[in-house]
């Protein structure tokens, strides 16, 4: 005779009550996150072009994917989409000023930003403690923004030290335990 599994107790029925904007941003933002800059030369005039984030992940080894998210709202995601190929640049702690930088709207982000290219053309920016150089794979609606699932082509980790947090509205650095 073979043991059987209690049944589950079902789950209380709640009504459902709108999640606030407001809320959610503030309880998600307990969850600490690195900050990347993804970068690329626009299609249309080899423009440099880019964006902070920092709701990005890994996703898989085989094949190699990371993801991202951008807001639908996004002026710079066009011109980075535009791209073949772009650079996911893993800010350190010393680049807080430039993720300000990349994620103002507008702004002319690589005035006096120097950066080198990627194998596949893709500005890696200075001081980035590891870059990824990918395409886009996929990208899935969600909300207000767009996840965008990227095939990973190339990448180095160019020089040793502590990526940029992000955590509760604020940045700051990591810290081993």
């Amino acid at each position: 005779m073979s043991p059987t599994a209690p049944a589950s107790p079902a789950l209380p029925t709640a009504p459902a009550t709108p999640v606030a904007s407001r809320r959610l941003r503030a309880i998600a933002g307990r969850f600490t996150t690195g900050v990347v800059a993804v970068t690329a030369l626009r299609e249309e005039d080899d423009t440099p072009v880019g964006l902070a984030v920092n709701s990005f992940a890994s996703v898989s080894l085989e094949p190699p994917l990371v993801l991202f998210c951008v807001a639908r709202t996004s002026t710079s995601w066009p011109g980075v989409r535009s791209a073949a190929r772009f650079c996911v640049n893993i800010l350190g702690e010393g680049q807080r000023q430039l993720s300000t930088r990349f994620a103002t709207s507008g702004a002319d982000k690589f005035s006096g930003v120097p950066w080198t290219p990627s194998p596949g053309g893709g500005p890696v920016l200075d001081g980035s403690i590891g870059w990824i150089e990918c395409s886009v794979e996929e990208e899935v609606p969600a909300g207000d923004h767009t996840v965008v699932l990227a095939r990973v082509h190339d990448m180095d980790a160019p020089r040793e030290g502590s990526p940029l947090v992000f955590f509760r509205g604020l940045y700051g650095r990591y810290a081993q335990l």
